[in-house]
Parts: structure tokens; C-alpha cells; sequence
């Protein structure tokens, strides 16, 4: 087992991206115990489908502000400061919220804070690896993952503590474990790391310029975007995955509990199989996948999560055997998919400007996205398979993205040879 890459890349981890991958469970365990239970403890407490897609949307909205001002906070502040701050703000905040409240008001009012933590998720990001190996990023993705994943095998204790003491009140104890332990993570964090090598280049230049002048380089950073075609395509990569990922995670529980007649306190069950397969997928899989070009995994990825979908959609009611089916392929697709995604999105900006270019990137996802929320609600209101009728077609477009990213790609690679022998 000591010879297996991920766990040699573990242990070779250093800094800041050791800090970054070992408190990750911190986050991950707590997340993972609520997350199977966020909708339908809101249809507890009154609220519609509709209420719940458009809480969805405006949790979007404010993604995309905590997407803008993102990059200049955290070239402004530093990685390792704004990481602490938009963490306790972004998740122990909320995660309080959601454990007391009564009512829709209480959850509107969670959505706006909970959104700024697209500020954290870019200084985070910057804070794991700008000093990391190149050639380790895939293995520290994937340690990532991993991390999060530990958590799910707790929910299993979820769903007896929903049959011991019924949905709502063991939701507001969840939350309330939440806030705790994510606050605690934020903490060690915070004590645990160091301001990166171009995180303090970025404080130096910043000093004594203002959040808005740092704001209004963005034009020039879209223009640098645009005239690169690898970023667009990860681009519209990201959107496709984020989008069907958005409203999987709100709507499947509604579907599975309302449509399917699976008891609430049986759904942990499957994001505790799904782990058990990922993790499966990271121990086994990845490494090989590791030596292959993104194109083939990510496009069988895609395929798998349309597929995955289809059966969720199509099974009978009260059929257990099937919505296992369906969760062991999302459980192989995911990470075929999200691990190639985050290497891209580190591999193809300029590293001089990552932290606005990743920002801003995120900031066109979460603008394109915000619709979508409202929309699936929507839809749901109507059919509640609409939802991933939805998710279904942005899979497939997702795969043809691919493709034609991988195609980029080979241009690219073509022309260097050419360019370094001065062939035009």
C-alpha cells in the first residue's frame, strides 16, 4: 500500500499543500453528514420546489459576487488571510443559520452568506498550488476528494439519528456539529500555513492600490481569456459540469424521497456507496487514467453521469437494487470527470495572473448558472424528472466539449514543434 503513487504523493506532501489536504475532513465529514438531508429538511419547514430552486439561484447570485471580488481580495489580503476570514463568514455562519431556522427568511439570508464562498474557493485554491509540484496536482486533487470523501462514511450515522429522533431536529444538530467543526478547521488551517511565494509578489503590488483600481484590470484579463482557446473550452467545461452537479445535489434527494418512496432516513446510504466506489476510483483507476490525455475518461465520465441520470429517472418506485445501479456510475463518472477538470483549470491560465483568471472564470460559470436554479425549480414544480432531463443534456454537452478540447489541444501541440524551428 506504501507504494501505491497517491499515498507516496501523500506522504511527500509539504507547506501549504499538506495543510490544505489534511484539514479537508474537517470540512468534509460534517458537509457530508447534511448534505443528503438540505432539501428535504426545507420541504420540513414549508418550503416549496419552488422556494427551494430559487433559494438555488440566489445562492448563485452571490457566488458571482464572491466570484468578482474574489481574485483582488485575495491578491489584497493574501491567500492565507482571506482563506480564514471567507471561511468562518462563508460556512460557520451559515451552517448557525440553517441549525435555528423557522422558516424561508432564515434560509434567503443563509443563501446571500453562504455565496461568498467563491472568495475562499480561489484564495484556497491559490493557497494549495502555487508552490506545489506541477506534476503533482492530480494526485493533490485527488487527495482532496479523498479527504471530502472520509466524511461520507459517517452518514450512515445521519440516517439513524433521523430514525432515532426524527428529519428536523437531527438536521439542527448536524448543522450545529457543522458550524463547530468547520470553524475548527478554518482555525488550524490558518495556523498550519503560509502566505505563497506569488501570493506575497501580489501583496507587494497591491500595497496602497484600492479594491475597486485591482477590480478594473479584469477587462484586460477577459481579453487574455478570450484569445485563449484552452481556457474557453474549460470554460464551458466547468459551466456543463457545475450546472448538472448544482442541480443533482438539490433536487436528488426530492426525487429519491418523493418520487422513488425511499424512507429519508435510508438516502445516506448512497452517498455512503457512492464514496466507497470514488474512493475505489482514486485507489485503483486514477493512477492509469493519470498516464492517459484528458479527452477519453472525461468523455466516458460525462457519458457515465447521463447514464447514471437516465436510470434515476426511468426506475420504478421503492426499486433499492436500481438507485444503487445508478449511484456506483456516478460514483465512477464523477471523478473521472471533476479530477481532470480542476487540472485544467490550473494548467491552462497564466500563472502570473491565476488568481483573477480563476476568479473570473468562475465569475462567467456562476453568471451563466444562476438561471438554472430558479429554472430546475421550476421544473420540478411540473415534473420532478424535468430536473435531470436537464442534467442529462448538459452531460452530453459536457462530452462533446471535451472533444473538442482535445482537438484544441493537438493544434497546440502541432504548432509548438513548428514555432520552435521558425516554421509560421
Amino acid at each position: 500500500m506504501l507504494r501505491h503513487p497517491l499515498v507516496r504523493t501523500l506522504f511527500s506532501l509539504r507547506g501549504n499543500v499538506k495543510a490544505c489536504v489534511l484539514t479537508e475532513p474537517l470540512w468534509g465529514i460534517p458537509f457530508s453528514l447534511y448534505a443528503p438531508y438540505v432539501s428535504v429538511y426545507m420541504l420540513a419547514l414549508g418550503l416549496t420546489d419552488g422556494q427551494i430552486g430559487f433559494l438555488l439561484s440566489l445562492n448563485l447570485a452571490f457566488q458571482i459576487l464572491g466570484a468578482l471580488l474574489g481574485g483582488a481580495i485575495t491578491d489584497k489580503l493574501g491567500r492565507r488571510k482571506t482563506t480564514f476570514i471567507f471561511d468562518i463568514v462563508s460556512w460557520s455562519i451559515p451552517t448557525l443559520l440553517w441549525a435555528i431556522a423557522q422558516d424561508f427568511r432564515y434560509f434567503v439570508v443563509a443563501a446571500v452568506i453562504n455565496g461568498m464562498w467563491r472568495i475562499t474557493h480561489t484564495s484556497w485554491s491559490c493557497l494549495m498550488v502555487e508552490d506545489a509540484e506541477p506534476e503533482q496536482l492530480l494526485d493533490i486533487y485527488s487527495w482532496v476528494y479523498i479527504s471530502s470523501l472520509l466524511g461520507s462514511f459517517f452518514a450512515p450515522i445521519a440516517g439513524l439519528l433521523v430514525a432515532t429522533f426524527t428529519l428536523v431536529p437531527t438536521v439542527r444538530g448536524l448543522y450545529l456539529f457543522a458550524c463547530v467543526v468547520m470553524t475548527l478547521k478554518c482555525t488550524i488551517l490558518y495556523i498550519y500555513s503560509t502566505e505563497t511565494r506569488q501570493g506575497e509578489v501580489r501583496l507587494r503590488e497591491t500595497k496602497g492600490q484600492s479594491l475597486f483600481s485591482l477590480l478594473t484590470g479584469y477587462g484586460d484579463v477577459f481579453k487574455q481569456m478570450l484569445r485563449t482557446p484552452s481556457t474557453m473550452f474549460t470554460l464551458g467545461i466547468i459551466l456543463a459540469m457545475n450546472l448538472g452537479n448544482s442541480v443533482n445535489n438539490t433536487f436528488w434527494s426530492i426525487l429519491v424521497t418523493q418520487r422513488l418512496q425511499i424512507p429519508s432516513e435510508h438516502i445516506s446510504l448512497y452517498p455512503f456507496a457512492r464514496s466507497i466506489i470514488m474512493l475505489f476510483f482514486f485507489f485503483t483507476l486514477q493512477p492509469w487514467i493519470k498516464k492517459m490525455k484528458f479527452r477519453n475518461p472525461m468523455v466516458i465520465g460525462f457519458i457515465g453521469l447521463a447514464v447514471s441520470q437516465v436510470l434515476l429517472i426511468t426506475m420504478p418506485a421503492g426499486n433499492y437494487l436500481l438507485l444503487l445501479l445508478a449511484t456506483v456510475i456516478e460514483g465512477f463518472s464523477y471523478p473521472a470527470v471533476s479530477t481532470q477538470i480542476d487540472r485544467m483549470t490550473v494548467v491552462t491560465v497564466d500563472p502570473q495572473e491565476r488568481s483573477r483568471i480563476m476568479a473570473l472564470l468562475f465569475l462567467i460559470v456562476l453568471i451563466l448558472s444562476t438561471p438554472f436554479g430558479w429554472i430546475a425549480g421550476q421544473l420540478s414544480e411540473i415534473n420532478r424528472i424535468l430536473p435531470f432531463v436537464l442534467t442529462i443534456s448538459l452531460a452530453l454537452i459536457g462530452s462533446v466539449l471535451v472533444v473538442l478540447a482535445a482537438r484544441q489541444a493537438a493544434k497546440e501541440e502541432n504548432k509548438k514543434p513548428a514555432e520552435a524551428v521558425g516554421v509560421s
